[in-house]
């Protein structure tokens, strides 16, 4: 088995730990790096399985990434898309929706386009999840021009 991230031969030992705590196969390295991105960002599990599977299907995308307001949990820039990995399902608050209609009004004004994923449609449609954010990379690509 290989690190899905720098193709590097994995042990059996190394590829179920982090199976089990990813749901990928990860290299002690990458292992590291991902869990101090997750201490320091809060960053979802599934958005980091959703980051490697984008990435299996060649889409160059980036895991927390800094938009100049806040870290994204993945962002797509050839198409300027950016994805946030939604956690809480409860009641928005109308500080909350404040809040999201900011941070869409500053992606727009930076020209970037913003989907919010539930989780929950991550770790049970992971496949279909990555079929859907291609077509909207292909949606984009035809309306903006691409850097």
């Amino acid at each position: 088995m290989t690190c899905c991230d720098c193709k590097k031969d994995i042990s059996f030992l190394e590829q179920q730990r982090s199976l089990e705590k990813y749901g990928v196969a990860l290299c002690q390295r990458h292992s590291s790096l991902i869990d101090k991105i997750r201490r320091n960002n809060n960053t979802p599990l599934e958005a980091v399985q959703l980051y490697y599977a984008l990435k299996e299907a060649g889409t160059n995308p980036m895991l927390e990434w800094w938009d100049g307001h806040k870290s994204i949990d993945i962002a797509i820039s050839r198409v300027k898309l950016n994805i946030e990995v939604e956690t809480e399902y409860q009641m928005l608050t109308h500080e909350q929706a404040i809040q999201d209609l900011e941070e869409a009004m500053h992606s727009f004004k930076n020209g970037f386009t913003t989907i919010r994923i539930p989780s929950v449609v991550i770790k049970y449609y992971l496949a279909d999840t990555v079929r859907n954010i291609q077509g909207i990379m292909e949606g984009l690509k035809a309306n903006i021009k691409v850097i």
